[in-house]
């Protein structure tokens, strides 16, 4: 039986891709519920998060805070964006087959993770904020509170999917197997000077 490589990839090339493992792994799942919930977020804003009473110039429904949807969609497509390059790298991860490169990839995704899931908390607090300051004569006809709704809603569980892909990060990087490093540093076997007596 050969030992697991570093980081839990194989040899590079001994494992050939295999679509249904990759789907049904956590890590992939949580990335793509994370990559729909961003694009919910910022096209729920996009479409209706902006209002026009009497006025050619559009008002953000968040308590006319032109902030809150600039926030909101930034980090929605900042997001979105992650989510497409760290399913990319899961997929060429396998292939990887230097150590140093593996150790950058999960730190990568563990500190992206991280930026995302407080990122996604700041957004849920600033949003929620600015929806509970909104006035209902701000809104005629509660038009786009459907949107800020959804919004918040997903900025929380956004909240929950980054967290859990940073816990995960995380027990990939405490879970690491040095072999690797020691092969390469350490002899396979000690030189011992042997003296025969004959």
């Amino acid at each position: 039986m050969e030992p697991a490589g570093a980081y839990g990839a194989a040899k590079a090339g001994s494992v050939p891709f295999d679509p249904v493992a990759f789907f049904t792994h956590p890590r992939t799942v949580l990335r793509l519920m994370s990559w729909v919930f961003s694009m919910v977020v910022f096209s729920c804003i996009v479409n209706e998060g902006y209002i026009n009473i009497g006025s050619e110039r559009l008002l953000c429904v968040f308590n006319n805070n032109a902030d809150a949807c600039n926030y909101g969609v930034t980090v929605g497509v900042a997001c979105f964006l992650g989510c497409i390059f760290f399913l990319i790298l899961d997929i060429y991860f396998p292939s990887i087959s230097s150590v140093k490169d593996r150790r950058r990839a999960v730190m990568l995704d563990l500190g992206f993770s991280g930026l995302a899931c407080f990122l996604w908390f700041v957004g849920f607090c600033f949003l929620a904020n600015q929806w509970q300051a909104t006035s209902p004569e701000e809104l005629p006809l509660a038009q786009g509170s459907d949107a800020a709704r959804a919004t918040i809603t997903f900025c929380f569980f956004s909240i929950l999917t980054w967290g859990f892909q940073c816990v995960l990060a995380m027990n990939s990087f405490q879970g690491i197997s040095f072999m690797e490093d020691n092969q390469r540093l350490l002899p396979k076997s000690i030189p011992t000077l042997s003296f025969s007596l004959v």
